[in-house]
């Protein structure tokens, strides 16, 4: 073999520069996640993270600075793995009434799933003594879903589909009543277990008859 037919010697492995190498974030992150699901966020400790992640105290600090960055963190990665494509059905196939029964079966689905309803109990157990923590967890995850509802309602009255003089209110209401008597009873431990499908169905098509029996269009 001559030297020009010689292989080329492997690319050297990317190096990231520190803090910066994604995979490591996504390690602590689900090692995170594991310990204040378990422990909740008052007793989880960073040295408990770093045990179920797999990585040192000292990689742990070159991520997040103290735990609540890493909480803030994790609420951030959250709503991006738990509401991703809620709002799809808004945008889908089917008349205004279709689209309204499809999402509204979707974010109750979501939000009386195990791990939501779990997030969420972690942030209400610290609330009152960290009401910074609690606004942070409700901008990431249901003013990021009543903001993308209302802008949608406001499209839908301006075409004459509906009839909203306040989008904001009326995204408020409906989210209300697709979670009616599911959402409540999963964080108070009422229910031991996410609601099955048919309930859902049928919380999703009540929500839209009263709904549309307030704002649907003159007929």
């Amino acid at each position: 073999m001559t030297q020009t037919d010689a292989p080329a010697p492997p690319s050297p492995k990317r190096r990231h520069a520190a803090g910066a190498d994604p995979d490591k974030r996504r390690q602590i992150l689900r090692g995170a996640w594991q310990v204040f699901l378990e422990q909740g966020f008052d007793a989880a400790s960073m040295n408990a993270v770093c045990k179920a992640a797999g990585v040192s105290k000292g990689t742990i600090y070159v991520y997040f600075e103290h735990k609540e960055d890493l909480f803030f963190a994790l609420v951030e990665d959250m709503r991006a793995r738990f509401f991703r494509g809620i709002s799809e059905p808004l945008a889908g196939p089917g008349c205004t009434e279709d689209r309204l029964r499809s999402y509204a079966t979707g974010l109750a689905r979501q939000l009386t799933s195990e791990e939501v309803v779990r997030a969420q109990r972690i942030v209400v157990a610290v609330v009152e003594r960290m009401p910074h923590l609690g606004q942070r967890f409700y901008d990431a995850g249901a003013r990021h879903v009543l903001s993308a509802l209302s802008d949608w309602l406001a499209a839908e009255a301006t075409a004459g589909r509906l009839r909203i003089d306040d989008p904001e209110l009326a995204a408020q209401q409906f989210l209300e009543l697709s979670t009616a008597g599911l959402w409540r009873q999963r964080v108070f431990g009422r229910r031991l277990a996410p609601p099955d499908e048919a309930e859902i169905t049928r919380t999703a098509e009540a929500a839209v008859r009263v709904f549309l029996a307030a704002y649907g269009p003159v007929t």
